[in-house]
């Protein structure tokens, strides 16, 4: 089983926005193209928001680190017409 999973995902990062404002997320493929991005500039040299490193001591790879760090809030997903380069921030 994926943990989180999609629709977690969705509601987590859509959670507090204002009901007149269209969500951030509308889809999975929104997500796959969020968490990819992260993992992407992890991988690039960014640093990691959340643990890099399992229980094990066991080096995470970047999608798994992308994964956790929208699910916890720590990088946001900006609106499109706010969107540059650097859409995660």
């Amino acid at each position: 089983m994926i943990h989180p999973s999609y629709v977690e995902m969705i509601e987590k990062i859509n959670k507090g926005q204002d009901q007149e404002e269209a969500p951030l997320v509308t889809s999975r493929y929104s997500i796959v193209l969020a968490t990819s991005k992260r993992a992407r500039q992890l991988i690039d040299g960014a640093e990691p928001k959340v643990a890099a490193v399992d229980r094990n001591g066991k080096e995470r790879k970047p999608l798994s680190i992308a994964v956790d760090e929208l699910y916890e809030g720590k990088v946001n997903i900006l609106p499109r017409e706010e969107e540059d380069d650097d859409a995660i921030e």
